[in-house]
């Protein structure tokens, strides 16, 4: 099955947030109990929310985080700290609820939904369990050999993120966040952002989990030679996402197409699922319209990945555990901002004088 009509057509169906809505709102903000802009970006966050949906009355109803889970061949080179069996492990983690993004999720009220989409394991007996089986395969071919994946492969992890996006707004969800999990994973989303952005590698690329001098030189290595290797072309970002990505990140770019195509605002985590939102940039500019960054990571070149987007983070708390930890913080700030612009009042209904234009 070609899937890429599919993916063409959902892409140049996507259209700006109307420019009238964000003025209307603004106009809103500007009305309530404090002087213009006092609140900073959270004013913002506000009007990019009701304007997103197209409804300057939305409140935030349900928030969702999907978290990806995959393996990377790339890993038998000596990547990364951790062996690959970590990624199984970290799923059923996520499952009992015991790990980072359960823990900070709970605190913000989202609803956590595991994901595998090409763990290299069988994982069908935690279905019961609430994971989300929609694997692509198990696992990713070694990038420093050949192409992670198929074309055809790739077209169906976007899918399968956007379908699983759909069915959450489907069921209430007005703001989705992105994560993943996957060792060995900052290995492509280097080698994503060394092509897309024209970058030296050795400015994108990083110690990841925690891997000594050593190891990262080799890493530099590994990544250059990915690119030499697979040629990838950087004007096509499928080319780019099946000869060097990762079917997390391929599933986290179709959850970012299905928010811009549904008009749902999603909040973007750290380094992994910002390689999705370049590759998403990309596709279409108009769909970072629809991105909210909710942090800066520490982890090495992320920095310059959100200045080729020209993107503001939300926060700098110096996190780079992935997972989508981040972006659920950032969720929060989004409810915030909503909350501001509905639940303050006006200079009308506080009977209080409003200051002269200067």
């Amino acid at each position: 099955m070609n899937l890429k009509p599919w993916l063409e057509e959902i892409v140049s169906g996507i259209e700006p947030v109307p420019e009238e809505l964000l003025e209307e709102a603004q106009r809103r903000l500007d009305n309530l109990t404090k002087p213009k802009g006092s609140l900073g970006y959270l004013e913002e966050l506000g009007k990019r929310f009701v304007s997103i949906r197209r409804n300057l009355e939305e409140r935030v109803k349900e928030k969702n985080v999907l978290v990806f889970a995959c393996d990377h061949g790339v890993t038998e080179e000596g990547v990364s700290a951790f062996p690959k069996e970590v990624t199984q492990q970290m799923v059923l983690n996520f499952l009992r609820g015991g790990a980072g993004i359960n823990v900070i999720s709970r605190f913000v009220g989202a609803k956590v939904k595991v994901v595998d989409i090409g763990v290299d394991a069988d994982l069908s007996h935690l279905e019961s369990q609430g994971l989300i089986i929609r694997k692509i395969d198990y696992g990713t071919q070694n990038i420093a050999k050949g192409p992670a994946m198929t074309e055809e492969q790739a077209l169906s992890a976007i899918k399968a993120g956007f379908e699983l996006a759909k069915e959450c707004f489907d069921k209430g969800c007005n703001l989705i966040a992105v994560g993943e999990m996957g060792i060995g994973n900052t290995t492509p989303s280097s080698a994503i952002y060394a092509v897309i952005t024209g970058k030296p590698v050795e400015e994108v690329t990083g110690k990841g989990t925690g891997i000594d001098d050593e190891a990262l030189k080799r890493k530099r290595e590994v990544v250059k030679r990915a690119i030499e290797v697979n040629n990838p072309n950087p004007e096509d970002p499928i080319d780019v996402l099946h000869k060097l990505g990762g079917f997390e990140i391929a599933g986290m770019l179709g959850v970012m197409i299905a928010g811009a195509y549904f008009h749902v605002p999603v909040v973007v985590d750290g380094f992994i699922s910002t390689a999705s939102a370049v590759l998403a940039y990309k596709l279409n500019p108009v769909i970072k319209d629809y991105l909210i960054f909710a942090h800066k990571s520490e982890a090495y070149g992320h920095t310059k990945a959100l200045e080729y987007l020209r993107a503001t983070p939300l926060l700098d708390l110096k996190l780079r555990l992935g997972e989508g930890t981040g972006a659920v913080l950032g969720m929060c700030l989004v409810e915030l901002g909503e909350k501001i612009l509905h639940e303050m009042a006006t200079f009308d209904t506080a009977s209080v004088s409003k200051g002269k234009e200067v």
